[in-house]
């Protein structure tokens, strides 16, 4: 990947042009940590670097955006600029291009987010990104107060950065989060959520828990609960010890397995019944939550006769010809009853033993 990025800037700066790798990339390289994307930086246009590469695309043209795939890989090249204003502390809607690469570093969020790497590998760190490496330390780009205000986004992407990194926010960052983290609340919840869910999937996830805390974006996030969570395991479980899926986007899957869970967190993790009824994934998570070793619950699921009502050795269909019924309610009930005694094994999944049950306790019902 890095390999094929070289040979792309080295084909802009044949045609008279400069590049640079920029960002999260270079920055995880020196950390030595496995990146999926990398971000060009240029002086030519758009429409330069259309003219180098056929296959390139402009799906950001209003912001100097190119994409272009090689071997596979989509690299998204974007012109040196300067953002001259910004609207509802989110958007940069005017800017100007340039040639000078400081200058575009300038407009970035964090010094640890402008190191950028040349088409011979050579690290250039001009902001000094490299020493927050060292000190493993969150700083802005010029002023942390202009940067959260021009665009509030930043504040939660320095939580989830310093959560991922483990790096620490220094005093500077700290005290602008506490001055601007008003602005949140104006961001979607879309993008929150976003954020949100990659400090709940960091393995650090507990200390980015602490961070929001300390920061009070709890309350700017309206996630009250976020103090009482006790169980970081799984990404669900998280949202749903939190019961905002009513503000927050989930999907009808998600909302309906936060619901399972709280219910399942009411009841025994154990019980054949529910582990039955509502699976092992909702139980091992409200289990999780519980403090209840999931292995036990694991086990207990594995030992079930059946998982399912299909694996019911008696169908609908055999009842009905065997007591000379219709579709009806009885056959509901008598259903309920051989699935639940089969599961607690208080009856054989075999066939024959559930005729004769069924025969035994339901056939006078039709006398």
């Amino acid at each position: 990947m890095l390999e094929t990025a070289l040979r792309l800037i080295k084909k802009i700066d044949d045609k008279g042009f400069v590049a640079y790798i920029v960002g999260g990339f270079v920055r995880d390289y020196l950390l030595g940590i496995p990146s999926h994307d990398i971000d060009i930086c240029t002086n030519a246009r758009p429409s330069d670097i259309r003219n180098i590469f056929q296959n390139a695309c402009l799906p950001n043209e209003a912001y100097g955006s190119t994409t272009v795939l090689i071997q596979n890989i989509h690299f998204e090249i974007t012109t040196f600029r300067k953002e001259i204003a910004y609207i509802n502390n989110r958007k940069p809607v005017e800017f100007e291009y340039i040639d000078d690469l400081l200058e575009d570093l300038k407009r970035r969020d964090f010094c640890i987010n402008t190191l950028c790497m040349d088409k011979d590998g050579k690290i250039i760190d001009l902001l000094h990104g490299g020493e927050d490496l060292e000190k493993r330390e969150i700083n802005t780009v010029g002023d942390s107060y202009t940067k959260f205000v021009e665009d509030s986004l930043r504040i939660l992407r320095a939580v989830r950065f310093a959560t991922s990194l483990n790096f620490s926010l220094s005093a500077d960052v700290k005290e602008s989060i506490k001055e601007t983290k008003q602005y949140v609340l104006k961001l979607s919840y879309s993008r929150k959520k976003e954020e949100l869910n990659k400090i709940f999937t960091s393995v650090h996830v507990d200390y980015g828990v602490k961070l929001l805390l300390e920061l009070g974006l709890d309350q700017q996030l309206k996630l009250y609960r976020l103090k009482d969570i006790t169980y970081f395991e799984d990404l669900i479980g998280i949202w749903a010890q939190l019961e905002v899926d009513d503000i927050y986007p989930f999907t009808k899957n998600e909302k309906e397995l936060m619901r399972q869970i709280r219910i399942v967190l009411k009841l025994d993790n154990l019980n054949p019944l529910v582990l039955y009824r509502y699976g092992l994934y909702v139980n091992s998570v409200a289990a999780g939550i519980k403090g209840i070793d999931k292995k036990l619950v694991t086990r207990e699921y594995n030992e079930l006769p059946m998982k399912s009502k299909n694996e019911m050795k008696i169908s609908g269909l055999d009842i009905m010809k065997l007591l000379h019924i219709k579709p009806s309610s009885l056959l509901k009930e008598i259903l309920n009853d051989v699935e639940e005694k089969i599961i607690l094994a208080q009856l054989p999944n075999e066939k024959e033993q559930l005729r004769k049950y069924i025969l035994q306790k339901y056939s006078s019902t039709q006398n």
